[in-house]
């Protein structure tokens, strides 16, 4: 018989195989019959699927009401400044100190009293600029500085300030 000749149907074991085909079937029925049966946890894996199911829920219900109340936020922000709303603050009036703790706030101080705090601080005064400022504050008064935080400022650093005129 040659490589090329077909077997002959039947069981090789018990119709004289070659012995590395006896030994082939002998050591897969060896193995087949030793290994242990996975284990399946049916209930287990549909609590996993309900589960999943609940949280993709839950975000799409989230993700629905976010986008319905930012378009709202973004309605009544575009809408001109009507309703009584005041504009956002532009500018920050907070200096952060290099090494320091804590924030300073300017916004509100007269320009002598700002000249003063910086000057407890250890800073210089820089340029004074007045703007207007749309009753984000009281005329005459720091509505913002340069730099101002989160940049850390050294000591010795001149700030400028930014005056409300009307």
């Amino acid at each position: 018989m040659t490589s090329s000749d077909p077997r002959v149907s039947g069981c090789v074991g018990s119709t004289g195989g070659t012995p590395f085909e006896e030994e082939l079937v002998n050591a897969m029925n060896d193995f087949a019959n030793s290994a242990d049966a996975p284990a399946f946890d049916a209930a287990g894996i549909v609590r996993k699927s309900r589960r999943k199911r609940t949280t993709t829920a839950i975000a799409g219900f989230a993700a629905a009401l976010l986008l319905a109340g930012g378009g709202t936020a973004l309605a009544t922000a575009g809408s001109g400044g009507s309703g009584g709303q005041q504009p956002a603050d532009p500018v920050d009036a907070n200096i952060v100190l290099e090494g320091g703790t804590g924030r300073t706030d300017f916004k509100g101080l007269s320009l002598e009293s700002a000249k003063e705090q910086l000057a407890e601080l250890g800073l210089k005064p820089g340029t004074v600029k007045e703007t207007s400022c749309h009753n984000l504050g009281k005329p005459d008064t720091v509505i913002g500085v340069s730099p101002h935080s989160p940049t850390a400022v050294p000591i010795g650093a001149t700030v400028n300030l930014l005056l409300c005129s009307d």
